[in-house]
Parts: structure tokens; C-alpha cells; sequence
């Protein structure tokens, strides 16, 4: 896969890098999916998700797909319920990779941990931007549920996720997968905002699969849950809540 680094300047946040990953033999115009990956050099790095997404093109489980590898920066003030980060996604990022390659619909946002959280508040705030959301092991954090008070930006979190919560009616037409390991400490809250997108009229799925809040966890859900994301036909596991 080739690699084109990118730095998007002028952004409530300050300059944003990352780089744009193409399958070879792919040319700029060439309309293809596209991939928005938080975190994406540990994703890339630590849960091999190129090598991943090579392989299973090759096997013809997904279309070819161009990734976006964001860097974090400064990552809690960026991605915990930081609408400025929300607002860059939408009206930066996006828009400068639109200008230098060819799109083929609205492009997959995933991320997991706070990048959960980061990629909900982003198509939350500009419903329309991405076609679907991959959320690992979301930093859904509430009052009451989580014992994370100490966090630096423990109330715009909380505050979001109550607003998410107070929502009755569909916020996005985007699909929502959410998976999350059995045992780690977001459970809870992941459990609870599936319930609450499902009950507002999203179209969301949940997997709880064995792991914990890792990387190596988080890779084990690519195969099918991103995967089926990836091949544009519905999310899986629609009708259950754990994983098999």
C-alpha cells in the first residue's frame, strides 16, 4: 500500500497529521472507500489493521479501501469530547482529503478508547459526514457507572454522553458497530449506549467478545465485524448483543 503523509493546517485544534494509505496501483481519482482511523500508527503498528485490510482485499472480503491514519497529537484534550476536534474532522480533515483523492460515498470512522468517543461526537455533531462508525471499547464514561472522576476532561465527557442519552429520535443514518471485551471496564457503558442508540431509532449492533481494553483485543474484532462494516452490506450480529 502506498503512503502520502498530509498536514491539515488552520484547525481549531492546530495542525493535524496523518498520512493517506492507497492500495497499489491506485491513482488519485480513482473513486474508493475511505477508511478514518483515530489513533491510526497504533492501529496500523499494534493491531495491523493494513495488513489486515490487505489480506482480506486480496480475498476479495472487501472492496479496496484508502485509509486515513490520524495522528493523535495531543490526544485526551483532542479526543475527549473535544467538539473543536469534532469540528476539524468534519470541516478540515475531510475536506482536504477530499480535494486530493476521489471518494466513492461517505467514508468509515473508527476509533476506540477516548477515539470511540471521538468518532461518535464527530458524526453527532455533523450528522451526514461518515456512512458508519467502528466503535472499540467507547469511553462512554457516566456518572454513577464509571469510577474515573480523576480524569482531566471527566465532565465534557459525561456531559456529552448525557446528551446522547436525553436524544428520542435518530441523530445519524449512519450504521453503529460497537464491540467491547468482556472483561475490561467499559462494559458498562458500552452496553448502555448501544441500548440508548438502539432505543433512539439508530441503526446499531453490539458485540461483547472475550479480550480486554487492548490492542490485541480490539484486532480480534476486525475479523467480521469491521470487515462486514467494510463490505458495505449491514452490520453484523444485528439481532444479538454478544459476539460469537
Amino acid at each position: 500500500m502506498a503512503r502520502t503523509r498530509l498536514t491539515v493546517t488552520g484547525t481549531p485544534v492546530g495542525d493535524v497529521e496523518l498520512s493517506v494509505v492507497s492500495p497499489v496501483g491506485t491513482r488519485r481519482a480513482h473513486p474508493l472507500p475511505l477508511l478514518v482511523a483515530h489513533d491510526g500508527p497504533e492501529y496500523s503498528r499494534r493491531a495491523h489493521l493494513l495488513s489486515r485490510l490487505r489480506t482480506a482485499t486480496a480475498e476479495g472480503r472487501v472492496p479496496p479501501t484508502r485509509v486515513v491514519l490520524l495522528e493523535p497529537g495531543p490526544r485526551n484534550e483532542r479526543y475527549a469530547a473535544n467538539p473543536d476536534w469534532a469540528d476539524t474532522l468534519a470541516r478540515h480533515v475531510l475536506p482536504t482529503v477530499r480535494t486530493a483523492y476521489a471518494l466513492d460515498g461517505r467514508p468509515t470512522l473508527m476509533g476506540a478508547s477516548l477515539g470511540a468517543l471521538a468518532s461518535l461526537q464527530a458524526e453527532w455533531r455533523h450528522p451526514g459526514t461518515f456512512g458508519a462508525l467502528f466503535l472499540q471499547s467507547g469511553s462512554f464514561f457516566r456518572k454513577r457507572v464509571d469510577d474515573e472522576e480523576d480524569f482531566e476532561f471527566w465532565h465534557r465527557v459525561t456531559g456529552f454522553v448525557s446528551n446522547v442519552r436525553r436524544v428520542r429520535r435518530p441523530r445519524t443514518d449512519a450504521r453503529v458497530v460497537l464491540t467491547c471485551g468482556l472483561d475490561e471496564g467499559n462494559l458498562t457503558n458500552n452496553r448502555q449506549m448501544a441500548q440508548t442508540l438502539a432505543a433512539s431509532g439508530h441503526d446499531v449492533s453490539f458485540a461483547e467478545l472475550p479480550g480486554r481494553h487492548d490492542w490485541r483485543s480490539w484486532e480480534s474484532a476486525f475479523d467480521p465485524f469491521l470487515l462486514t462494516l467494510l463490505q458495505g452490506s449491514g452490520s453484523p450480529g444485528s439481532s444479538s448483543r454478544r459476539g460469537t
